[in-house]
């Protein structure tokens, strides 16, 4: 149910029963959110029985909403944050944090920024006002030291293929849409865009409309008000610009880097669902019995059974409008085959049979069990908090949440098996010594992909 408060935030108290194998469990969930006069929104949930809050600046900014020529900024000024603001030196901020037996840390993804740290109650004053500060008033100074880090992250990353294969599949995926490109940037823009472009990007994308202040345990959601209205700027600004419309298509693509590595690293994808789609929860289950666990059909036939990999699974990623499956397997040159062969053999297979009855049920109690685990850790609430409102995406109770995972069927997961994971949408990045040999192997999985 929902309600006023005196503050005028919307108020929101839920509760709901989810049942387990030890019997009926009762959880209380409760959050509280508040917007204010700046259009900085504020939403808390209150564990009383911890002494910890973790609390995030959540940003609507990332590598999704930048132009080509602005490739890698949203993680160049999330790294230039630490570098000091108006009332904190770089120096200082570290000191604080390790005063406080405490870290102060910071993510870029493809649509959010994220700056977050947990404390003990007594110190979230002194937090918070870091946090304020480095987020709205950072100096960006020591630029060109900054510069140096990311392009020794640039390079470890180009050294890394087991990593950089997710973003070689994004660019299969969606092309030459933002969402394909990597979140780390790109080299020539992160070492040449002027300080003044810098502040520019950031006076645009960190406007308080933009932005979500999410904390979860020991917090007073009025004291965090007080908090954030005696440090938030004044409202106004030019606002973020839109962000590209995300490609609907799902023509398959390949896309391979030669490196002369000991394994092939492979990924297959394609374009998934979007973090609005009510389907979310059977594609979460779905992936759960292909790839997501170490029962998973591509975990047992591949690694236990035949000794192919040491790592292969499945995943999911969901964004504002789109959404993207995968999987990926490393292996070496002589297993390559063998491998593919296998991964054909499983996409097959889940058409024709998405998932048994067991199967099925041991899916949903693995998903509805790791959300329950979830609401012991006050980072997890934080950051569904946080990422929730800021997607505008409801905060549903616990128990509608069960309820919808116990309510997917076999014909939606067989739905969902054609619509996303049909051989001949897929597009495929590899990392290996031979390209051919990709290919070849590809062609036990859906012979389009064999073709140069």
């Amino acid at each position: 149910m929902a309600a006023t408060a005196e503050d005028g935030s919307a108020t929101a108290t839920r509760s709901g029963a989810a049942s387990h194998r030890g019997g009926p469990l009762i959880v209380i969930e409760e959050h509280r959110l508040t917007t204010l006069q700046s259009g900085v929104r504020i939403v808390t949930e209150e564990m009383p029985s911890v002494r910890s809050v973790s609390l995030g600046f959540w940003i609507g900014t990332g590598s999704r909403g930048e132009t080509d020529e602005q490739a890698g900024l949203s993680h160049l000024l999330e790294h230039l944050l630490f570098k000091g603001s108006e009332k904190y030196g770089s120096l200082e901020i570290d000191q604080i944090f390790d005063g406080m037996g405490a870290e102060l840390n910071a993510g870029t993804g493809k649509e959010t920024t994220s700056v977050y740290a947990r404390v003990i109650d007594s110190h979230l004053e002194t937090a918070f006002d870091v946090m304020a500060d480095i987020v709205f008033r950072p100096l960006l100074n020591d630029v060109d030291s900054e510069r140096a880090v990311i392009l020794e992250e640039i390079a470890m990353y180009e050294d890394d293929p087991q990593e950089k294969v997710f973003d070689v599949l994004g660019e299969a995926v969606f092309g030459s849409h933002p969402l394909g490109r990597a979140i780390i940037g790109q080299a020539s823009v992160v070492a040449n865009t002027p300080v003044s472009e810098i502040s520019r990007f950031h006076a645009t994308r960190y406007a308080p409309e933009n932005i979500v202040i999410a904390a979860a345990g020991a917090v007073s959601h009025e004291r965090l008000v007080e908090l954030a209205q005696s440090r938030m700027p004044a409202p106004g600004g030019e606002g973020a610009p839109e962000w590209p419309a995300a490609p609907t298509d799902a023509h398959a693509r390949i896309r391979f880097e030669e490196k002369d590595t000991e394994q092939y690293h492979v990924c297959l994808g394609g374009v998934g669902i979007s973090r609005h789609d009510d389907r979310r929860f059977a594609l979460r289950v779905l992936d759960t019995i292909f790839g997501g666990t170490s029962s998973s059909r591509l975990f047992q036939e591949i690694r236990e059974s035949r000794g192919l990999a040491y790592a292969v699974y499945s995943f999911t990623s969901y964004y504002e409008d789109s959404g993207q499956v995968g999987l990926y397997v490393g292996t070496r040159s002589e297993n390559l085959g063998e491998a593919a062969a296998v991964v054909g053999t499983e996409l097959a297979r889940l058409q024709e049979e998405p998932a048994t009855p067991d199967e099925l049920t041991r899916a949903k109690e693995n998903l509805k069990g790791r959300v329950l685990l979830a609401l012991e850790s006050t980072g997890a609430r934080m950051n569904r908090l946080g990422s929730d409102v800021l997607a505008d995406s409801p905060l549903l109770p616990l128990d509608e949440v069960v309820a919808r995972i116990d309510a997917v069927t076999l014909d939606d997961l067989r739905a969902l098996a054609s619509e996303l994971w049909s051989p001949e949408r897929l597009s495929a990045a590899g990392i290996g010594p031979d390209e051919a040999a990709f290919r070849v192997a590809l062609g036990a999985i859906e012979p389009a992909l064999a073709k140069p």
